[in-house]
Parts: C-alpha cells; structure tokens; sequence
C-alpha cells in the first residue's frame, strides 16, 4: 500500500469535502464562506472519513450494498465522534442537527446518515480507483514532495486554529469573570468598554474572525451566554431608574413607563421650562426683561416640549451613555428640531420666529453651531436630572384625576395652537393692508391687535412684510387702510 497515495486519498477528499460544505452554504444561505476548522480550503474530517471508508472496505468486500451500509454506519459513528470530542475540548459544536427533522441527537441526522452512505460509496468504488489512474502519471519524487509539503501546511494550520480557538475561550472566560460585572452599579463607560472588548475578540484578528463565522456556536458558548447575560441584568438594574417593572397592571401609577401621557405632559412642562430659560436669556445676554412664549395663551414655547419629547423618546434607554455621547445626540437632534420647527413654521403661516443668518457656522438661518451646542448642553440636563426627576413627579398624580387633567389640558393646547395660527396668520395679512373677510378675522383684529402680537412675538417676521414693518413703515398708513374694514 502506497502511502504517498494514501496522503493524497486524504487531501483530495479533504479538498472536496471542502467544496461541497461551501457550495451547500451557498445554496442556503447564499453565500460562499470557509465553515472550515482551518484556513486553507480543506476539511480534514472528510478526507480521514473517505480514507477510512476505503481502507475497510478494501479489505473486506467491493460489494456496492454492503459498501452503501457500512459506510453510513460507520462514517455516523465518525461523525458523532467528531462532533462530540469537538464540544468536548474546544466547547463548540462543528455541527448542529438538533433543529431539522430525524434528528438524532444533536451530530446527525437521518437524511445526512444515508447521504454518507453515498460519499462512503463514492469514494471507495469510484473515486479512489480514478485518483490512483491519475496519480500514476505523476513522478513519484514530485508527488512525494507536492503530498508532504501540503500536509505539513495543513498541520500548522490545524495547530494554528486550535490555539486560536483556545486562546479565544480563555478570553471570551476571562472577560466574563471581571470583578467589575459583580456589582449592579457598573457606569456606562465600563459596559461600552466591556461589550466593544467583546466584539473585538471576534472581529480585530483574522483568523479568530473566520474561526467564529465558521463556528458561530462559538458566540453561543456558555461563557458568551454568561457574559450576555450580566450586561442584560446590569443594564435592567440601571433602568430601574428610568422604569419600574410592576407584576399586576392595577399597581401601576399614572403615566407608568413612557406613554402617550407622560410624553403630553412632558410636552407641556418642556414648552414651560422654554418660557423661563428664553425669559432669563433676554434678561441676562440682551440686558431687559421680555416674557417670550409661543402661543397666545400661557407660558408656552412648544419648540422646547416638542425637543424634550424628541430627545426623552430616543435617549430612554441609552440614558447610560457617556456624558459626550449624550451631548453630541442632543446637539444634533435639538439642531434638527429646531431646523424642522423654523421650515414649518414659514410654510405653515409665513413667518419666522428666529433668524441666526448673521452667525456663523448656520444652516439657512434656521439653526447653528452655537444653538446646536445649546442644545446638546439642555440635552444631558435633561436626560441625567430633570427627566428621571418629572418622571416621578408625574407618577405621582392620582390616575383618578391625572387623565381628566390631561384631557383638558389637551383640549386646551389644540384650541391654543389654533388661536395662535390664526393670530399670526390674520397679523401678516394686516401688515399687508388686508381687510378681515370673516367674524373670526374681526375677532383676531379686536383681541390680537398689533401691540399685543408684537408683545407675544417681538421677534417673529417674514421674509417681507412684517421685516418692513418693524424697520419704520409708516404704521398710521396702515392703520387708516385696516381699521375700517374692520367695521362690520
């Protein structure tokens, strides 16, 4: 018996026991990928199954049936062997059939146990005595050299990915034992440090990456399961301070959790807390008081609850995040916020409320840098303290009378927010000399005079009009024009 043929027998149904598993992975999944244990194209447990196939059977019998049955037998028996000696040592499975039908066990599966019958077969009876035609036409000096230069590649290779392997298991073991995940007050910037650490082990070498595509049961492995679980529990035990878990729905207070209701009355105490730090900001930058609001009645700015609800809605949960992180998301949302309120705005009535053309680093005039900054610094305020301080407060009012409150409150807001359109609106049509043509245009001429909308909105103007308006227009020519259409 020619070992030199022998070692050939191994690579070549090593090589295409290779092919095949990247070829049915492609057909699955549509994909072709090396689900090898090694990194050149080979797949050593085909070529040591063929080549125990065609060394028993030689001996014993080129009957094609008994062929056929033996070698489903015992390449099944090889299979769980390999599969089990696998999880044993290197705590993953190379395979898993637990999921398909016939499965037996968690190594093999009916379908697959006939399938090897026929590889079995096909080795033994077709395969070997065409390579041994082929083989006979290479030197024996230049087959010897080809045949042992590549099993020693393929022996570095295997001891090169099993260490890998073994170093990746203490690793993934060792990260989960850190003191640091013993306690439940671990700070967002060890947990980001913790799970970056984690992607990494699979992802910053070469040859670990394609160890875990090859074997993704490798993230699956009870030590990753541990670790995933510690950060889940860890970062439940965080939240506790945002939400709490109540077991019977009766116990749970008003505005539980983030709701519809808390997002209204976060909406309305935002647009409050907007009113105060806008009248504070004209009182120390512009040197005088000036009570600035957003609606005709109430001290309401809606752009500040609409940006409280924005960044409430999608920092609830990453509230954890570093103090940077949280900055940056609130200075781009506020930007955008503020972007998106300005652009409605002039096409809902043809106004605006701010301008920052003159700044530098603006985007249209509708937002800037300097704002964007602003409002990343409102943000972490916001999302570290004044939340999770509303928040309980909200939850304390009676679920007996916190509905009806909301209810009217809502009521209130829509009716507000249609007396303040229809103010600005009828308010640029008098600055254009346009006489009131309905009941209600007369109402808005009597009860929103220009004085008073100038009170409520000393920086609102458009594009035209109204900026002409406040740079001297004659206003009695105005009033002359105006006051008497509004005359019924």
């Amino acid at each position: 018996m020619n070992i030199i043929n022998l070692l050939w027998y191994f690579l070549i149904m090593s090589f295409l026991g290779w092919l095949y598993s990247g070829i049915y992975h492609y057909i699955t999944e549509h994909r072709f990928y090396n689900n090898g244990f090694l990194t050149l194209p080979f797949c050593p447990s085909y070529g040591f199954g063929g080549l125990l196939c065609y060394l028993l059977f030689q001996i014993l019998t080129k009957n094609m049936f008994i062929v056929y049955v033996g070698s489903a037998i015992l390449l099944s028996v090889y299979c769980v062997l390999i599969g089990w000696l696998t999880e044993k040592f290197l705590g993953c499975k190379p395979w898993n059939f637990s999921s398909m039908r016939f499965a037996i066990g968690s190594y093999i599966t009916l379908p697959y146990v006939l399938l090897l019958g026929l590889g079995g077969t096909f080795a033994v009876l077709m395969l070997i005595p065409l390579l041994d035609m082929i083989l006979g036409l290479i030197p024996p000096i230049v087959s010897m050299i080809i045949a042992l230069s590549l099993c020693l590649l393929l022996l570095i290779d295997y001891v090169s990915s099993f260490i890998s392997v073994i170093r990746l298991k203490r690793r993934v073991r060792k990260l989960n034992n850190l003191a640091d995940l013993t306690g439940d007050d671990v700070d967002s910037r060890k947990l980001e440090e913790l799970t970056q650490n984690y992607n990494r082990l699979f992802t910053d070498n070469i040859l670990r990456k394609r160890i875990a595509l090859a074997f993704p049961e490798l993230r699956r492995s009870t030590y990753v399961k541990q670790l995933t679980a510690k950060l889940e529990a860890v970062k439940a035990e965080n939240m506790k301070q945002y939400s709490t878990v109540y077991e019977k729905k009766e116990d749970k207070p008003f505005a539980s959790g983030l709701c519809l209701s808390k997002l209204f009355a976060l909406f309305l105490i935002g647009s409050f807390i907007g009113t105060c730090i806008e009248t504070v900001y004209a009182l120390i930058v512009e040197g005088h008081f000036e009570f600035r609001v957003g609606v005709v009645y109430g001290p309401f700015i809606p752009v500040y609850g609409g940006g409280a609800c924005l960044l409430t809605i999608v920092l609830y949960k990453l509230y954890k995040l570093s103090d940077t992180l949280i900055f940056i998301i609130g200075a781009v949302l506020g930007c955008f916020f503020e972007y998106i309120c300005s652009w409605g705005q002039e096409m809902l009535v043809g106004t605006v409320s701010w301008d920052y053309s003159d700044m530098p680093l603006n985007i249209n005039g509708r937002t800037s840098l300097l704002y964007g900054l602003f409002w990343g610094f409102l943000g972490l305020i916001w999302v570290r303290y004044l939340y999770p301080f509303v928040s309980r407060q909200i939850e304390k009012i009676p679920k007996k009378y916190g509905s009806v409150i909301l209810a009217v409150l809502f009521f209130f807001m829509l009716y507000n927010a249609f007396m303040t359109v229809g103010a600005i609106y009828r308010w640029n049509q008098r600055v254009q000399c346009k006489p009131p043509q309905t009941t209600l245009g007369y109402y808005f001429d009597e009860h929103f005079n220009d004085k008073r909308m100038e009170t409520l909105f000393p920086h609102m103007r458009d594009s035209g009009s109204l900026e002409e308006l406040k740079d001297g227009q004659d206003k009695a020519t105005i009033d002359e024009a105006i006051i008497p259409a509004r005359k019924p």
